[in-house]
């Protein structure tokens, strides 16, 4: 009906038109999005790959110190970089899966603006659209989980990490450093030392 409005030139055919090309134009927002997290994906799994190449270096530079007594927190250097090496690699497989995903849920968009095309000549065809659009969006909606799985994985990475770092710092900086900082009861570090305290023993010094 619609390939017949064209040929005949139907008053009505512009409007068809109009209808038929805003739906093929409809999953181009999805693709757009999808394209958008699969760049973003892309881009942390990179860096994911490069920690886990640093992390292997580090292990390999421990493993085969020869003074292992002369590095400070030996042991527990090394069960950190074993867990955050296990924790990033979960993490690079997480991402790969959200990608996967991803190019799934971008093929079955593009699929969909193929089916339109293909409704408006066969009138049988036009629920297959949706079903293919639906298949898309379980894809989009499963890679978008995975993604905040993979955050989370990232944040206690990171935190693992810094919790590290603070206690290397407590065992090697001297006492009169380290004891002007602390961690609050939210886990976070904190100050300790008053600036008024500061400037009022700079001033009492300077009147001595």
């Amino acid at each position: 009906m619609f390939a017949e409005d064209l040929i005949n030139l139907n008053p009505y055919a512009l409007n068809s038109t109009i209808e038929f090309l805003t739906a093929m134009v409809t999953p181009t927002l999805l693709i757009s999005a999808t394209g958008s997290l699969v760049l973003s994906t892309s881009t942390r799994l990179g860096r994911v790959v490069d920690r886990v190449r640093e992390l292997e270096t580090r292990l390999n530079d421990l493993m085969m110190a020869t003074d292992k007594g002369a590095i400070p927190l030996y042991g527990k250097r090394l069960d950190t970089v074993v867990k955050l090496l296990d924790k990033v690699t979960s993490r690079a497989r997480i991402l790969q899966k959200a990608m996967g995903s991803f190019y799934y849920g971008l093929g079955f968009f593009i699929l969909t603006s193929v089916t339109i095309a293909l409704a408006a000549f066969v009138p049988w065809f036009r629920w297959i659209p949706i079903v293919i659009g639906i298949i898309g969006i379980i894809f989009l909606f499963y890679g978008s989980i995975l993604m905040l799985r993979e955050t989370r994985m990232a944040t206690a990475t990171v935190n693992a990490e810094m919790d590290f770092t603070w206690e290397l710092a407590r065992s090697v900086a001297p006492e009169d450093i380290i004891s002007k900082y602390t961690y609050n009861e939210k886990g976070q570090r904190r100050f300790r030392h008053k600036l008024h305290g500061t400037f009022g023993g700079g001033r009492a010094n300077k009147e001595s």
